[in-house]
C-alpha cells in the first residue's frame, strides 16, 4: 500500500459502490437466491456476514465509508506509523456477487433500508451492524480517510514528543496502547488510570497478569481511583491530571481510553426497542432488537450478551448467517436455536509485539508466547487481507 503523506492520490479517497456480477448457482441454497438482504455496516460483523451469504441470496451492503479501519493496527500504528495504511482496506474486493453501497442509512423498517438520498433498498431480511465509535484517531467517524490519517498521525506525532504519557481508561484500548507504546519506547513515562480493576468483567486473572506484565515493562498502573475535572473524553490533551483522592498525576500528554459508544440511531426509533445501562440497544435471543420479526442486529451497537469486542462479534456472525439462511427459507426464527453468547469470554491482550496475557476458548489463561503467536505479531492482517481479497 502507499505510504502516508505520499503525494500521490490515494485509490481508498475515490468513493465506489461495487456492483453485481453475473450470478453463479453453487447448488446451496438455491431456493433463497431470489430474496434479498441488506447488511447496514461495513465493520467485522457486516464485512464476514455479507461475504457468507452472498452464494445463497441477493446481498446489498451499506457503508458510508470508503474503506474499513482494522483498529489493532491503528493502535500499534501511534508508535509505529509505517503500519497506518496496513489497517485500511477498501470495500471493491469484499464481494464477488453481492454490492456494496457506500451511502449513509437514513432508517430501517420491515420493507427495507431509507438511505440519506431518499433511495429505498427492499429487503427480506435487514440486518444492523453499525458498531461503535471510538476516539478520530483509532476509528474514522466520517467517510474521509483523510481525516482519519490526520489524526492519527497528530496523535503519533504528540506521543513522539511527550516525555510523560497518561492513559486514562484500563480497558483493552487503555491497556493495548499503554503497552505498545512503553514495548517500544521505553524511555517515555506511562501511567495508566483505572477506576476499575485492568480488564474488568473478565476473568480477574486476565487483568491481574496483565498489570503485573505493564509493571515489568515499567508502565505505572494505578487502580481503583477516576481521574477528575478532566477538560474532555475525546482527544488527547496536556496534563497534569488529578485523581480523587487529591494526588495529581505529571504528565506531557494526557490519552483518554474511556470505551467506545454504541452506534444506534437507526435502531432506536424501532417499535419496542429498549436500551440497556451502557447504551446499547437490547436483541432478543434471535438477535432481533425490535418488535420486527426480519430486522436483525449484531456487534456493538447492540447486547447480545457478548463483551463489544471483535472476538465477541466473530461468535454471532457464523450463527446469524446460518438464522438468516433458515429465515430466508420461510423458517420461524423462534423456532430454531436461540443465540448462545460466549460463556467464558475469550479476550487477546498484547502488550507490543512480544509480551501480552490472553483468554481463549478451552485453553483458557495464556501468556505472552500464545498471545504474540495468535494476535500479538501480526495483530489478525493475514486473515483481513484474505477476506478483502487484498493479498
Amino acid at each position: 500500500m502507499a505510504a502516508a503523506g505520499s503525494g500521490a492520490a490515494d485509490p481508498l479517497d475515490t468513493p465506489r459502490q461495487s456492483g453485481h456480477k453475473a450470478r453463479r448457482d453453487t447448488g446451496r441454497g438455491s431456493n433463497t437466491m431470489s430474496k434479498k438482504v441488506v447488511i447496514v455496516g461495513g465493520g467485522y460483523v457486516g464485512t464476514e456476514l455479507a461475504q457468507s451469504l452472498e452464494r445463497y441470496c441477493d446481498v446489498t451492503l451499506v457503508e458510508r465509508k470508503q474503506f474499513f479501519c482494522h483498529v489493532p493496527v491503528m493502535i500499534r500504528s501511534l508508535v509505529q506509523p509505517e503500519l497506518f495504511e496496513q489497517a485500511l482496506f477498501p470495500y471493491d474486493k469484499l464481494l464477488q456477487t453481492g454490492r456494496v453501497v457506500q451511502a449513509s442509512a437514513a432508517e430501517v423498517n420491515e420493507s427495507g433500508v431509507t438511505l440519506e438520498d431518499g433511495k429505498t433498498l427492499g429487503a427480506d431480511a435487514i440486518v444492523v451492524a453499525t458498531g461503535s465509535s471510538h476516539d478520530t484517531a483509532f476509528k474514522a467517524p466520517g467517510a474521509s480517510v483523510e481525516e482519519l490519517r490526520e489524526a492519527n498521525r497528530a496523535l503519533a506525532q504528540q506521543i513522539e514528543g511527550a516525555s510523560s504519557i497518561a492513559i486514562i481508561g484500563g480497558g483493552a484500548l487503555g491497556v493495548e496502547l499503554a503497552g505498545e507504546i512503553k514495548a517500544l519506547r521505553t524511555h517515555k513515562q506511562v501511567t495508566l488510570v483505572s477506576d476499575t480493576p485492568l480488564i474488568d468483567g473478565y476473568d480477574p486473572r486476565l487483568g491481574q497478569g496483565l498489570e503485573a506484565k505493564l509493571g515489568l515493562l515499567g508502565v505505572e498502573v494505578i487502580t481503583g481511583r477516576t481521574a477528575v475535572d478532566l477538560p474532555q473524553t475525546r482527544g488527547a490533551f496536556p496534563g497534569p491530571i488529578r485523581l480523587d483522592d487529591g494526588r495529581e498525576i505529571a504528565a506531557d500528554l494526557v490519552i483518554p481510553a474511556l470505551g467506545s459508544t454504541p452506534n444506534t440511531a437507526l435502531l432506536d426509533p424501532l417499535p419496542g426497542v429498549e436500551k440497556t445501562a451502557d447504551g446499547r440497544v437490547r436483541n432478543d435471543r434471535w438477535l432481533r432488537p425490535s418488535a420486527l420479526p426480519n430486522v436483525f442486529a449484531a456487534g456493538d451497537a447492540v447486547d447480545s450478551g457478548d463483551h463489544m469486542t471483535i472476538v465477541g462479534a466473530s461468535r454471532q456472525t457464523p450463527w446469524l448467517a446460518r438464522s438468516l439462511r433458515n429465515f430466508l427459507a420461510g423458517k420461524r426464527t423462534d423456532r430454531t436455536a436461540a443465540y448462545g453468547p460466549w460463556r467464558n469470554a475469550p479476550l487477546l491482550v498484547p502488550l507490543g509485539e512480544h509480551v501480552g496475557q490472553s483468554i481463549l476458548p478451552v485453553v483458557g489463561l495464556v501468556g505472552s508466547r500464545t498471545t504474540r503467536l495468535v494476535k500479538g505479531r501480526y495483530l489478525f492482517l493475514p486473515k483481513y487481507r484474505k477476506l478483502f481479497r487484498t493479498g
